[in-house]
């Protein structure tokens, strides 16, 4: 049976760089090489930055991380959490918003085994993506 870890996190920009910090280390743990981890860190900004932000004129208040890690790989699930996207993007860090959103899905699909983009019934997305060993 997997470890399942599950998180929410506000949906703010600043807080991508400590998502990043802590996927990183549960795949260190779970005794992923360096470069495995290195594609985890970009891929899951990635889908944080994907399910906060684009498409939206807010960033969402919050979103959820689920990561499941069992002895092959490892399963990162980013979904917004349905909370609205009330957050106000002071300066606005995509200049195209949604269309950015097709370059993050090239980078995950570069990075992960497996990427996969879900749309939710209201407009939010959850991403899931696979990393073996």
């Amino acid at each position: 049976m997997p470890d399942v870890l599950k998180f929410s996190i506000p949906g703010k920009p600043e807080y991508v760089q400590m998502v990043r910090l802590a996927i990183a280390s549960i795949a260190g743990t779970a005794n992923f090489d360096v470069d495995a981890v290195e594609d985890i860190k970009v891929a899951v900004a990635e889908a944080c930055k994907t399910v906060s932000c684009h498409g939206f004129d807010g960033f969402s208040n919050t979103y959820e991380i689920i990561c499941e890690i069992d002895e092959n790989s490892m399963l990162i699930t980013v979904a917004d959490a349905q909370s609205g996207h009330d957050l106000v993007k002071a300066n606005r860090p995509c200049s195209n918003c949604p269309n950015e959103g097709d370059m993050a899905l090239a980078v995950m699909e570069s990075l992960m085994d497996k990427v996969e983009v879900i749309a939710g019934k209201v407009g939010n997305e959850s991403v899931k993506m696979v990393k073996n060993k």
